[in-house]
């Protein structure tokens, strides 16, 4: 009998589904690589047969019967291998028939409990980060490569370290204490703001953004607040989803291409996300102790507040990263500030803070760098140079929209300069 058709993208489904399935195969087994194993076998299965078959009445149930018997499989196997019995294959062995029973409550805890298990303290903070955005975010390892700027193989060797420590240290699958809770935060708050970044600014392919991702984040952030109310960092992070995702409408046309934020129309900005983002970020900001995640949503709210670009209160924002540029080691922050003193001090002001990260390694290669250049350098009247590192730029992104517009205002300044020849 065929199943109901198909009204979503598959992969948005299917990516949905990742995190609340192996979160139900690894509270079972217990076994994290080897969940993640059968959980990717389940989702090869639905990617092959829900095309012609149509949905499942539950397709989690679905998912997480078919990672259940390759589990069972998998271990049966190992049992007649090895001559004895496994309590675990007689426990999974009456397992499938209960998981129709699953409720949206459960989904949503084992989701949550998946982050902070890939959180944990046993692993380094950067490959716990690593592993949760593939586990909870359904992050490419390449994906990821590129949110730590590092290359692919160094960060594949980190997840594949990180799911064996997790096998080694038999971190148990429950939500943590409120102490444990507040050891791991960071790293958890680090993930969701991975997640959203890479969703509303995909590194790769044919769209600008993967909405999937960035409402999967402030979801699970929402969630998050809910778990830890009286936390200012956890408001803030929410609040600079909200300020940032008011604006996805107008950061593309009908053709899919980008659209910057000067040039955006602003009628198309979700003035109900902006009111609860501002809303959030003026109740935290007074408590007392200010977070990075804090900061950025106060920029992001002076940016939303502005009625046109050329309202943008540029001096506030400066300060703001002033701050920010102090509690954080990270150079896309020192970019976004260079930016902010070009508005205020001039565009060399600008340069000279772009400068300073020639010999950052964790930068020197990405396309944001020549990006930055490249505007300033516009904003200072060197059009050579800006197509320069206009095409400089083009040629690093792996997203199609940003080497469109990246290419296109090259060739615009070209135009340009090809007019001003013409008429000396």
């Amino acid at each position: 009998m065929p199943g109901q058709p198909l009204d979503v993208p598959l992969e948005h489904l299917l990516r949905e589904l990742t995190p609340q399935v192996l979160g139900t195969v690894v509270r079972r087994f217990r076994d994290f690589a080897a969940a993640e194993d059968a959980v990717q076998e389940a989702l090869l299965a639905a990617a092959t047969q829900w095309p012609d078959e149509g949905l499942p009445d539950s397709p989690r149930a679905w998912l997480t019967q078919v990672a259940f018997r390759r589990m069972t499989d998998q271990i049966r196997s190992e049992s007649a291998r090895r001559r004895r019995e496994s309590e675990m294959v007689l426990e999974a062995s009456r397992v499938p028939e209960a998981t129709t029973t699953i409720d949206a409550a459960s989904e949503e805890d084992d989701t949550l409990v998946l982050l902070f298990m890939c959180c944990h303290p046993a692993l380094t903070l950067s490959s716990a980060i690593a592993l949760t955005l593939r586990a909870v975010g359904g992050l490419t390892t390449a994906e990821i490569a590129k949110a730590f700027l590092v290359p692919e193989p160094t960060m594949a060797q980190r997840i594949s370290r990180a799911k064996q420590s997790i096998k080694d240290s038999g971190i148990p699958f429950q939500l943590p204490t409120t102490e444990e809770r507040a050891q791991r935060l960071r790293a958890v708050l680090h993930v969701l703001y991975l997640i959203f970044n890479e969703g509303y600014t995909s590194s790769g392919g044919p769209q600008l953004q993967r909405v999937e991702l960035s409402r999967e984040a402030i979801r699970l952030t929402r969630s998050l607040r809910t778990l830890l109310s009286n936390d200012a960092e956890i408001a803030g992070l929410l609040a600079l989803m909200l300020l940032t995702d008011a604006r996805r409408l107008a950061r593309t046309n009908k053709e899919g291409d980008l659209i910057p934020l000067t040039q955006q129309d602003r009628a198309l900005w979700d003035r109900q996300q902006i009111a609860e983002g501002v809303t959030l970020i003026s109740a935290t900001l007074p408590k007392g102790s200010v977070g990075p995640y804090q900061l950025q949503a106060a920029i992001a709210a002076v940016h939303d507040e502005a009625a046109r670009a050329e309202d943008t209160d540029w001096p506030q924002i400066l300060a703001l990263y002033d701050l920010l540029r102090r509690m954080a080691d990270n150079p896309m922050v020192v970019l976004n500030h260079a930016i902010a003193a070009a508005m205020v001090h001039g565009p060399t002001k600008g340069l000279e803070l772009v400068d300073a990260l020639k010999a950052d390694a964790r930068v020197a290669n990405h396309h944001r760098l020549d990006a930055v250049r490249a505007h300033l350098l516009e904003m200072a009247g060197d059009r050579e140079g800006a197509v320069k590192h206009y095409r400089a730029a083009a040629g690093k992104t792996g997203s199609l929209p940003e080497r469109n517009y990246l290419l296109m205002q090259a060739a615009r300044l070209l135009s340009e300069l090809r007019l001003v020849d013409g008429q000396e």
